[in-house]
C-alpha cells in the first residue's frame, strides 16, 4: 500500500497499517481495518492507536505525549490524599468497570464519549488476551476512579482515566507510575497532552523521537 506524504491510507482486509511518518498533519494515518487483538497490537507496536470504531480510524500525532516512568508529578494536595490513604487501590480487578465510566464520562465540549460500543468491546477483548489493564479506586465497595491502557513489553499506552471523588484518577494514575516503574517499563505514552496530564508532569516529544524509544520498550518480554 503507497501513498504520499499527509495523504490517509485506507485499510482493507489484510493490508498492513501504514508507516505514522506518513500521518496526516492533525496525526490521521489511516482508515478502516478492524479491531481485533491481532489489529490492535499491530498498530500499538507501530506507534498507532483507534480514536473510533465506525469507521476505525488510526493516529499518530506529533508530537506525542509521555510520562517518564517513575516521574509523576505529585502536587501536595495529592500527596495529602496518598497519605491519608483515601482509598484502596488495586490492579485488575475491574476492567471492564473502569473502561464503562471513561465511557460514560465525555470529554469536554463533546456530548458523546469516544469510547464507544464498538471500542469498548475491542479492549475488552484486549484485556481477555492479557494485554489491556487497568488500576482501580475504591472507597468502600464503590469505584470511584480509575485508569486503564495496554501493555506490551517493556511500553504502557494510558487510554483513559475517570474520577467520581476527589483526587480518585490522579491516586490510580500515581499508583500505575509506581507500578510501571518497579516491573521497569521503559515508556509510558498519553498520546496527547491535556492540561491535567501536563500538571501530572506529562511532555510531549516529536513522533520520531517517540518511534525511536516505542521499538525497544514492544521487543522486551512482557513486563505488567
Amino acid at each position: 500500500m503507497s501513498r504520499s506524504a499527509g495523504a490517509v491510507a485506507f485499510v482493507a482486509p489484510g493490508d498492513r497499517l501504514p508507516d505514522p511518518r506518513g500521518a496526516r498533519g492533525d496525526g490521521l494515518v489511516a482508515v478502516g481495518g478492524d479491531l481485533s487483538v491481532e489489529r490492535l497490537l499491530e498498530a500499538y507496536r507501530g506507534g498507532l492507536f483507534p480514536w473510533s470504531a465506525d469507521p476505525v480510524t488510526w493516529w499518530s500525532p506529533d508530537p506525542r505525549g509521555i510520562l517518564e516512568v517513575g516521574g509523576l508529578h505529585v502536587s501536595r494536595s495529592l500527596a495529602r490524599t496518598l497519605r491519608r490513604g483515601t482509598y484502596r487501590v488495586s490492579l485488575d480487578e475491574d476492567f471492564e468497570g473502569v473502561i464503562r465510566a471513561c465511557a460514560s464520562e465525555p470529554r469536554r465540549g463533546v456530548r458523546s464519549s469516544w469510547i464507544s460500543e464498538g471500542l469498548l468491546s475491542a479492549y475488552l477483548e484486549l484485556a481477555r488476551a492479557g494485554h489491556a489493564h487497568s488500576v482501580e479506586c475504591w472507597q468502600d465497595d464503590r469505584l470511584v476512579g480509575g485508569v486503564y491502557g495496554v501493555a506490551l513489553g517493556a511500553f504502557f499506552a494510558g487510554e483513559s482515566m475517570f474520577h467520581r471523588a476527589d483526587d480518585a484518577s490522579k491516586v490510580a494514575l500515581h499508583h500505575l507510575d509506581r507500578h510501571l516503574a518497579a516491573r521497569g517499563f521503559t515508556l509510558f505514552d498519553c498520546q496527547m497532552v491535556t492540561p491535567v496530564t501536563r500538571a501530572l508532569g506529562a511532555v510531549e516529544i516529536p513522533r520520531a523521537d517517540y518511534l525511536a524509544r516505542l521499538g525497544p520498550s514492544v521487543c522486551q518480554p512482557d513486563r505488567w
